[in-house]
């Protein structure tokens, strides 16, 4: 096992490939330093500011970074699988390609991060900040992200099905061409949002607003639309079959060439 001692912990550290698993290092002043590569595994990071630190490549699995700064940090490639990071200020933060399978990140502030293909397949994301994060083509399949802050988010491509987005922000988020199959997004605020070819087969958007969204060529067959708001959408060429849309408010949408829920085609 590493020992911290066996290095020297100070900003702008160069600690590349260093072996630093199940190092005690909460509160440590690391900005800036080099730890690419580094060995981290159930280390304790516990508020420890790594603004600006390269972590691309390192391994973080099971890690304690609660309430760590890691504005503007590289975490590209990096393995954080089941690493807890919450309340952690990851702003600016690159994480692209990133494994963040089943990590806690609740109320962590990810504003403007880049996660690019990154893996969060079963993450805990509720409460947490992603405005402005770029997700695309990022895999979210099954992640938890109620209340989150998506708005203005890049979800082009993105894996969430059968994810938790219930009571989330995502006005002005592009989501066009995700895959939301099954997922839950009661209430969420989509207003403005891209969904243009989006598919929302199966998926719950009881009470969502939809105000002015982008729903064209959206796959809704089967999704559940009621309350919902969709006034002013444009829903041109969706395929709504099977949907349910009871007290939806429909008031000036787009619905030509749409696929209505009783298969008829909309003029």
């Amino acid at each position: 096992m590493g020992r911290e001692e066996d290095y020297t912990i100070e900003p702008g550290a160069v600690l590349l490939g260093a072996d630093l698993s199940g190092a005690y290092l909460a509160e440590a002043k690391l900005s800036g330093a080099d730890l690419s590569g580094a060995y981290l595994q159930g280390a304790n990071l516990r508020g420890a500011d790594l603004s600006g630190a390269n972590l691309s490549g390192a391994t973080l699995i099971g890690a304690y970074l609660a309430e760590a700064k890691l504005s503007g940090a590289n975490l590209g490639g990096a393995i954080l699988g089941g690493a807890i990071l919450f309340g952690a200020n990851l702003t600016d933060a690159n994480l692209t390609g990133a494994t963040l399978q089943g990590a806690y990140l609740t109320e962590a502030n990810l504003g403007g991060a880049v996660l690019l293909g990154a893996t969060l397949t079963g993450a805990y994301l509720a409460d947490a900040n992603l405005s402005g994060a770029n997700l695309s083509d990022a895999h979210l399949s099954g992640a938890y992200l109620t209340d989150a802050n998506l708005s203005g988010a890049n979800l082009t491509d993105a894996h969430l099905k059968g994810a938790d987005l219930t009571g989330a922000h995502l006005s002005d988020a592009n989501l066009s061409g995700a895959i939301l199959l099954g997922a839950n997004l009661a209430d969420a605020n989509l207003s403005g949002a891209n969904l243009s070819d989006a598919k929302l087969g199966g998926a719950w958007l009881g009470g969502a607003v939809l105000l002015g969204a982008n729903l064209s060529g959206a796959n809704l067959g089967g999704a559940v639309l009621l309350g919902a708001n969709l006034s002013g959408a444009d829903l041109s060429d969706a395929h709504l079959f099977g949907a349910y849309l009871a007290d939806a408010n429909l008031g000036g949408a787009d619905l030509s060439g749409a696929a209505m829920p009783d298969g008829s085609i909309h003029k």
